[in-house]
Formats: structure tokens, C-alpha cells, sequence
């Protein structure tokens, strides 16, 4: 397993509705604090959207990472048939093995039956492309459902995105998460975090951190993973609070994320 860096590593830097930077980080800047940082791996998620790039642009972006030695793994959201073979196209040209993909969008929330069927439709182009679908744990559905997915579809070619953080929001922690998919890993996604109860003891609140400075047990984590020889590379994401100013914020992200590239590359070689 190999460490990564993606556009939710700096999502502020990148832009948020709302709270956009006077100047928001590029695709060649996000490349280059990758070359900086000594990482091979740059996936762009859905706050990148890919197919928003001119052909021209796609290019450029392909040949600079060829240049670097970098390879970009490609990500997405809305699992419909359109926009599977949208990106499946672009996964294709610039080289990336698997298609990351959050099922639901605005609006657009399928049911089990309706995912298995679209997922059975796409088969051949994924074989076709020669790439494999990586199915991000993403709030609504239980961790089981999502392995029961894939088991009727097709494990070899569809699989897990697994996020540390993102299934508290389908009322799962990690330990659970990792027990249904980590056999069916392609990537994983370290997000940390932080649980503390609010001052009024009326519930908790879930915040991003650091790598290594929260309760995610990353060495467990990456070990449990590897066991089973499917997921290449970890891609750092991080939340974290705004400051008072989007300036501050993008600050605060960048040291974030310059401290867990530090502590991660002494868990992943």
C-alpha cells in the first residue's frame, strides 16, 4: 500500500460553496504538492470534477503527471450509467485502475435493487475499460448492504472506497466498517477524527483532525486492510473546521495536511 494524496486532502484550498479562496488550489497545484511531498498518487473527487476539463486540458494534466511519474485515480458521484461511462472514458485515458464513485447525488438517491441493477448494466464497459468500480461507504447505506452489492454484482471488478469517517452518518463506526469491507478494499480513504460531547451533554460532536491525532487506530486500520492484497494505495483526506476567515482556513488545512503526510509515511511505506 502506497500513500496518496486527492482534492479532499485541501477541499477549503480547493473551494467550498460559499467560502471560495481568492485563489483556489489547481489541479497542477495539487500535482505539484504531491511531486513536493513525495507522493506518486493524486485521486481528484467530485469537488474536482474531471469531465469539467477541455480535452486539451485533460491532456496537459496527463502529460505532466507522466512527466512527474505521478498517476491520477479518478473519482466521482451519481452512480447512473451516463455518468459511469463518462468517466470510465476519462479513468481510461489517464491510466487509473479504478473508478471511484459516492452512488448518491442532489437529489438522485437509488435504492438497493436499482444500484445492483445499473452496476450489472455497466459490467462489460468496466471490463472493456479495464477498470474496476470502487464504491464509497458515503452516509446512507449500512456497511453490509454495500458488501451485499457487490457480492450480486461482481467482486471482481466492483469493490469498496473505504472511508474511515463516513458511515457515522449510516450510524457505523470503523470497527464495524472494516469487520464487512475490508475484504473488498481498492482504496482506502484515512480521514481522522475526533468525538467529544457537547458542553450541554446533549450529544456529540464529530470533528476532523490531523492523521495520528485522533481516535482512528491507523496502524489497525492499514494492517486490517492489507490483509487481503486488493487496495494499493491510502488517500489522506481532511476535514476541518472553518476559521474566521476562508484565508486562515486554508492555512490551517495546509498544516493539517502537511502533518499527516509526515505522520502517515511512517505507517505506509
Amino acid at each position: 500500500m502506497q500513500l496518496g494524496i486527492s482534492t479532499y486532502s485541501f477541499p477549503w484550498a480547493i473551494g467550498i460553496a460559499g467560502y471560495e479562496p481568492s485563489n483556489p488550489l489547481t489541479a497542477r497545484g495539487l500535482l505539484e504538492v504531491a511531486i513536493q511531498s513525495d507522493i506518486h498518487f493524486v485521486q481528484f473527487g467530485d469537488n474536482y470534477p474531471l469531465h469539467h476539463l477541455s480535452p486539451q486540458e485533460l491532456s496537459d494534466l496527463k502529460n505532466y503527471t507522466d512527466e512527474w511519474g505521478l498517476q491520477i485515480q479518478v473519482g466521482t458521484r451519481g452512480l447512473s450509467i451516463a455518468t459511469i461511462n463518462t468517466y470510465l472514458s476519462i479513468a481510461n485515458f489517464v491510466s487509473s485502475d479504478f473508478l471511484r464513485i459516492v452512488i448518491d447525488d442532489t437529489n438522485y438517491h437509488p435504492i438497493e435493487s436499482e444500484v445492483i441493477q445499473i452496476i450489472k448494466a455497466l459490467l462489460p464497459q468496466l471490463q472493456f475499460h479495464g477498470v474496476k468500480l470502487a464504491i464509497e461507504n458515503h452516509d446512507r447505506f449500512a456497511s453490509k448492504t454495500l458488501k451485499r452489492i457487490i457480492e450480486e454484482t461482481d467482486p471482481q471488478w466492483v469493490g469498496i472506497c473505504l472511508d474511515t469517517a463516513n458511515s457515522f452518518g449510516a450510524g457505523e463506526g470503523i470497527n464495524e466498517v472494516v469487520a464487512y469491507l475490508a475484504p473488498y478494499t481498492l482504496n482506502l480513504h484515512i480521514k481522522d477524527f475526533s468525538i467529544n460531547r457537547v458542553q450541554n451533554k446533549m450529544g456529540f460532536h464529530i470533528k476532523g483532525c490531523a492523521a495520528g491525532k485522533g481516535l482512528l487506530n491507523i496502524p489497525w486500520l492499514v494492517n486490517e486492510v492489507n490483509k487481503y492484497e486488493r487496495c494499493n494505495t491510502a488517500t489522506l483526506e481532511v476535514w476541518s473546521d472553518p476559521e474566521p476567515t476562508i484565508e486562515a482556513t486554508v492555512q490551517k488545512e495546509k498544516e493539517w495536511a502537511e502533518k499527516s503526510i509526515y505522520y502517515l509515511k511512517t505507517i505506509i511505506s
